[in-house]
């Protein structure tokens, strides 16, 4: 059996197949927490790392696998792109809406 020790950050493949991310290593509990391409969270001890037979992975190349992203939610390729910066938007403040910073007293 080749042993394959697990570093945070790395990506292996089990003997299943599955493609998988090393995320946190707890030396206290001597476990290992893995992240699975499709976003799922699971924590090996030392004897079920083995039985997994990890081996080294590339990872995916496709990264949104982990990610809640549908197609309609990227912008469309063939559209203008904006002139505005997201973070501006593209509506306006109403100073009357904008509660808080007339009433903050100044002492």
């Amino acid at each position: 059996m080749n042993l394959v020790k697990p570093i945070v950050g790395d990506w292996y493949k089990a003997s299943e197949g599955e493609l998988f991310e090393v995320v946190a290593l707890d030396a206290d509990d001597q476990t290992i927490e893995v992240q699975y391409f499709d976003g799922t969270l699971e924590e090996f001890d030392g004897d079920d790392w083995l039985a997994l037979s990890p081996q080294p992975a590339e990872p995916p190349e496709d990264w949104t696998g982990s990610l809640d992203v549908e197609p309609e939610d990227h912008d469309d390729e063939d559209s203008e792109p904006s002139t505005t910066p997201a973070w501006l938007g593209t509506g306006h403040l109403d100073r009357n809406e904008a509660g808080g910073y007339s009433e903050v007293p100044l002492n």
